[in-house]
């Protein structure tokens, strides 16, 4: 992706001038949700489709929200009350959506790669909200603006994250914008959800929660995705919760100001107990605000007059 592209797909290819534009905009936007009227007429008579092939809640508010902020015409489309159900494929699907002439197509689809195919097939400007286990490049954007929000910069900051790295979207497009910007990043969790040879991505690599706490900065823990969790990643989730969930005993050696996120829905109990979920070090939150703020941003530079 460069400055000249019309679809916002990944973080992997994205160079740090683009993401520092989209985080520049992204707080420049953040203000008109606290306005009395929290409207701007930036995208009038543009038209933007939702296509959801999965279940959501804080991302599709959070893109419908951005459009009708911006005064675009939303639409929102999930599978289950769509042609899919009838057999009709992605590919016939967004032609036909095309054919009502969308600005911008935002998908999250179960398929790594459906955005991408999406934007070799149509004409509007392409979103991906999630792909398989892809990546999730709005989710890695938010991120981001929030750790740098909170600390004032990225560069140097010890992140880990900590979960099921092998299914996470998440985990792959935190893992390139942290990187990118300068941060040093180490996964956690069970060598069974960890993938092999990731540290070729310039991470590293930890099996055991307490020895990470200490000097972590930043903490972002990862859903359990129980309904990928059908062949024996790991013995119970009550030992995961054990082993790799965070509590406020486990939290004594934190720094005092760590900053914990999670992307949701969070299985409160398994990744997070509720006292560490609702407590100072989160910022969880922060992130679903920010989350606004980025989609808000996304769709100006792509439909607003600059090009990302």
């Amino acid at each position: 992706m460069s400055l000249h592209s019309k679809n916002f797909l990944e973080i992997r290819p994205l160079p740090v001038e683009d993401i520092e534009l989209i985080l520049a905009t992204s707080e420049s936007l953040k203000e008109v949700s606290s306005r009395d009227i929290k409207k701007v007429p930036t995208l009038r008579g543009k038209t933007i489709i939702n296509l959801f092939y999965e279940a959501s809640t804080r991302t599709r508010t959070s893109f419908e929200i951005a459009g009708k902020r911006m005064s675009a015409d939303v639409i929102n489309i999930s599978a289950s009350s769509s042609s899919v159900t009838k057999g009709e494929s992605l590919k016939d699907t967004a032609k036909n959506l095309q054919a009502l002439s969308p600005d911008i197509i935002v998908i999250r689809h179960p398929a790594p790669g459906a955005a991408r195919q999406l934007a070799r097939t149509l004409d509007c400007s392409i979103i991906n909200a999630g792909d398989g286990a892809h990546e999730h490049p709005t989710q890695a954007m938010l991120d981001i603006m929030t750790i740098k929000e909170k600390k004032g910069y990225i560069k140097g900051l010890n992140v880990a994250i900590i979960g099921d790295i092998t299914h996470s979207r998440v985990a792959r497009s935190d893992i390139w914008a942290l990187t990118k910007l300068g941060a040093k990043v180490t996964v956690v969790g069970p060598k069974t959800l960890i993938p092999p040879y990731i540290e070729k991505l310039g991470i590293n690599v930890s099996y055991e929660l307490a020895e990470i706490i200490p000097s972590a900065d930043v903490i972002i823990m990862l859903r359990i995705q129980k309904e990928r969790h059908r062949n024996g990643f790991f013995p119970s989730l009550r030992e995961y919760s054990k082993l790799f969930g965070l509590n406020l005993t486990k939290l004594k050696s934190a720094k005092a100001d760590l900053l914990i996120m999670h992307p949701g829905p969070v299985n409160r109990g398994i990744e997070l107990d509720p006292e560490v979920a609702d407590g100072p070090y989160s910022v969880i939150l922060e992130q679903v605000s920010n989350g606004l703020a980025v989609r808000m941003s996304l769709m100006y530079l792509l439909l607003g007059g600059i090009t990302i």
